[in-house]
């Protein structure tokens, strides 16, 4: 029966849980349920459940560590040069505005993993698991919303800008794939019903009617799933919620601060997106395969992600959200420290990423690479023990499998570890 009751298809065991314990006592939200408990010295780490909210800013090519978060000197320097920072440590003269926020933020400068191949390594930053011929594993926002619930009553709890969702559920049903924007501008540009309130419910209606039969007679979760999609979609468009979509909202001097293109407008749209009440918002910038022109790169690619970045974070503290609001730069590996006179190689050994928020350390520097760049020098994070980080910063039950509709038991990051030294 306990085996039964940790299949996904079936009613969820914390469901079941919550519903008794709102029938018998009126509660409407618990702790993980005891049979999987969440040891209490979890529970009180440091910077457990601080996060109610994520920003995951993605980065994707490849960024170069060396001449973003871990400068260098000697045979590994690039064409940038080391820039001080107010919180002590140095970052690229290729990033200005962030040097200047760097007292916010936490650099971790001791990433490493073991995929150096583009797809497999964006599915493994993307889902903290390598990338299987025959499982799709669930992104950072699904895992939330299995073990949370919805983040809000009509606004979608997870929400990809300028790309495709790509089945970010995994192998959690269909009403947890994010909601996908391809461009921020637009926000949802078909929202917008074409016929009244009451003609939709029609329809739906109708629908329903017609596939009843189906539905009653295979009793399948998949197809039970679409249908709340559809209905959740209905109550969105019927909602006010829609305006949290539209950046029109924003003064023009905001939206300038974030850099008029794609990447700045996303992070634009993140902030109002949490802000709203989406727990989980990615955010994905291109260009960062910078095998040639590592400078001219930088200067463009470079300079729209070091204003949009530093935007956000003064935004949101602005605003009083960076507390409660984990935004991570991710990439899905560093490059390497030989610099050819144009461009950096691909280098998964040692990378860079940063936390901020969400109960994260400000002006911290965690771990370090050797003195060229190349390899962890001390306190090596694997991609899973970045996600299993995030994960505890929203209070998530790391250690507790989910078993998944083949049978096979996983957990958030692979297994990977929280970095406690990571919170204040």
């Amino acid at each position: 029966m306990k085996s039964d009751l940790l299949r996904l298809n079936e009613l969820s065991r914390r469901t079941f849980v919550e519903r008794m314990a709102q029938a018998a006592f009126g509660i409407t939200l618990l702790p993980f349920i005891p049979g999987e408990r969440l040891h209490a010295e979890e529970a009180a780490a440091p910077g457990f459940g601080k996060a109610k909210a994520v920003i995951m800013l993605q980065l994707s090519g490849g960024l170069s560590q060396i001449d973003s978060f871990d400068p260098k000197t000697g045979d590994s320097k690039g064409p940038g040069s080391a820039l001080g920072t107010k919180a002590g440590y140095q970052v690229s003269s290729y990033l200005p505005e962030i040097a200047s926020i760097a007292d916010k933020i936490t650099v971790i400068r001791s990433m490493t993993a073991k995929v150096g191949v583009h797809e497999q390594a964006r599915y493994l930053m993307r889902t903290g698991f390598e990338k299987r011929g025959t499982i799709v594993h669930p992104i950072l926002g699904a895992w939330a919303q299995h073990y949370l619930g919805t983040s809000h009553p009509t606004l979608p709890s997870s929400v990809c800008i300028n790309r495709p969702a790509n089945h970010g559920n995994g192998f959690f049903p269909a009403t947890m794939s994010p909601l996908p924007i391809l461009d921020p501008a637009e926000g949802l540009p078909h929202a917008i019903p074409r016929a009244q309130a009451s003609i939709m419910d029609q329809r739906l209606a109708l629908l329903h009617d017609m596939d009843h039969h189906f539905s009653d007679t295979t009793k399948d979760s998949g197809v039970a799933a679409y249908n709340e999609f559809y209905e959740s979609t209905l109550r969105l468009m019927k909602g006010k919620d829609l305006q949290c979509f539209d950046l029109n909202q924003e003064p023009a001097s905001l939206r300038e601060k974030y850099g008029n293109n794609r990447f700045g407008q996303g992070c634009l749209l993140a902030r109002r997106l949490v802000e709203g009440g989406v727990r989980y918002v990615e955010v994905e910038s291109g260009g960062w395969d910078m095998h040639k022109d590592i400078d001219g790169g930088m200067e463009d690619r470079g300079g729209e992600f070091d204003t949009a970045f530093a935007a956000l974070i003064r935004d949101l503290d602005s605003r009083g959200l960076l507390d409660s609001t984990m935004v991570v730069v991710a990439t899905e590996f560093g490059r390497k420290p030989e610099f050819d006179g144009s461009g950096r190689g691909h280098h998964p050994l040692v990378f860079s990423c940063v936390v901020a928020g969400g109960g994260a350390k400000r002006g911290y520097v965690h771990g370090a690479s050797d003195a060229a760049g190349g390899h962890v020098e001390r306190d090596p994070v694997t991609v899973g023990d970045l996600h299993a980080t995030v994960a505890h910063a929203c209070g998530l039950p790391i250690a507790t499998p989910v078993i998944s509709p083949s049978g096979r038991p996983f957990t958030i990051g692979n297994k990977g570890k929280p970095v406690l030294g990571l919170f204040a």
